[in-house]
């Protein structure tokens, strides 16, 4: 049976660019899913001439009546949840069909308090985590001890699971970390209060989303991250605490695998990453910074300055395959613009001497490694109102068509700027 459904990854280190096509494609569908991650993750939206910082509430929140779906894979932190929806409704947009899966695991003030603590004791050898309280939330979700959204429905009990826990926390902190301990009454009583306000929002997610599929409902999984920071197939350490990539949506969203129809896997048409870790193509050069400047390549959430290097056909063939990304969405082409020769990395050169089109797990061997080049001629013409693929110059078009044949999947999109209507759809998609 063929489904009226689409995942949205990102299929390199993140920010590529999901929130674009994630919005563009949400106009077209009855239900959007989150299904990992938390708030360390965001997605940058312009809609309506505004620009939406969104990073718990689903994209489709910015379409009149999308429903909008938090799933059991995703860590809420009721904080960030609450204050982003204050900033949406200041702004106009109505959030009464967000629901909250009642299997997700919430975020506290000790997983950002042991998150800071942490990485501070690590010092240099810290993972360069964003500080929400992401990955020791999943910590506890693996150990088992952590606290659920269903645990607020009944109020008063959660109260008592909430000192519990406090309690147990609050000996980490102080004897592990030797750092002050939590005010465990004004955790109580201000996530007391977070219970009463989401009760109307909790749900049993993966039943709404089984059945929209069933009734033949289009429905977009919305990717957060990226598979690089996968924690099984992207660069660990150096990665999130989660499953960005398409396994991630079937356990995170409680579906079956047959039900996701198509993987699109975002690619900025370069490469960067946020935090540290190898990156095997990057620019520590005037060229790097000209592309951090023309993409404007400051994190969502962070702010913090990305890396940015040529294009890793390496890296996004090993999403391709690991994924089953049966398109891509080449994102900010017109970046490159303004560059008369353009590089694409279609191997690596090993340590050894040998070279490789495969991604290394190895870390002492991906920082060791070299990127081979593929060099292209730039258009150096700007291109951000072509409305067609016909119309892009030839140089440009060569360059998407080799993306193509070194990373193994169509490109179906091409981005040239950062409006809806600076979208080339090569084929359609939902």
């Amino acid at each position: 049976m063929n489904y009226n459904t689409a995942a949205i990854i990102g299929a390199q280190w993140g920010d590529e660019g999901k929130g674009k096509i994630i919005d563009y494609l949400s106009a077209r569908a009855d239900v959007v899913v989150r299904a990992q991650g938390g708030n360390n993750a965001g997605h940058t939206v312009v809609a309506g001439g505004k620009k939406y910082a969104l990073h718990l509430v689903p994209s489709g929140v910015l379409h009149a009546g999308t429903l909008n779906i938090i799933g059991n894979g995703v860590v809420f932190d009721p904080i960030g949840f609450f204050d982003e929806l204050a900033t949406l409704e200041a702004a106009g947009v109505d959030c009464s069909k967000i629901y909250v899966s009642d299997r997700a695991h919430i975020v506290f003030p000790w997983h950002r308090e042991i998150d800071r603590l942490s990485e501070e004791a690590a010092g240099d050898g810290g993972i360069g985590t964003t500080k929400r309280g992401i990955g020791p939330c999943y910590t506890d979700k693996a150990a088992r001890t952590g606290l659920r959204v269903c645990d607020m429905l009944d109020v008063d009990l959660f109260r008592k699971k909430l000192a519990a826990s406090v309690d147990e926390k609050n000996r980490i902190i102080k004897n592990i970390y030797h750092a002050e301990p939590l005010y465990k009454e004004a955790i109580v009583e201000e996530y007391a209060g977070f219970a009463e306000r989401v009760k109307p929002m909790i749900a049993d997610t993966g039943v709404m989303v089984y059945d929209a599929i069933a009734a033949g409902k289009s429905v977009l999984f919305e990717g957060a991250q990226g598979v690089m920071l996968d924690l099984d197939l992207g660069t660990y350490p150096y990665v999130t605490s989660s499953h960005p990539g398409a396994g991630g949506f079937v356990v995170g969203a409680g579906i079956g695998p047959h039900m996701i129809g198509e993987i699109v896997g975002i690619v900025k048409a370069y490469t960067t990453r946020v935090g540290a870790g190898p990156m095997v193509t990057e620019l520590l050069d005037s060229v790097g910074d000209e592309i951090r400047e023309a993409g404007h390549e400051y994190g969502t959430t962070t702010g913090r300055p990305r890396r940015c290097g040529w294009f890793d056909g390496v890296a996004v063939r090993h999403s391709v395959r690991t994924n089953g990304i049966t398109g891509i969405a080449l994102m900010l082409l017109d970046v490159l613009d303004r560059f008369g020769e353009i590089h694409i990395c279609h191997a690596y050169e090993t340590p050894d001497g040998g070279t490789t089109e495969h991604f290394p797990a190895s870390l002492d061997t991906l920082g060791a490694c070299k990127p081979l080049y593929k060099t292209m001629k730039g258009w150096e013409t700007d291109i951000s109102g072509v409305s067609s693929y016909d119309e892009l110059p030839a140089e440009a078009r060569a360059y998407v068509e080799e993306v193509e044949r070194v990373c193994g999947a169509p490109v179906k999109i091409v981005s040239v700027g950062p409006g809806r209507e600076q979208t080339i759809i090569r084929e359609k998609i939902l």
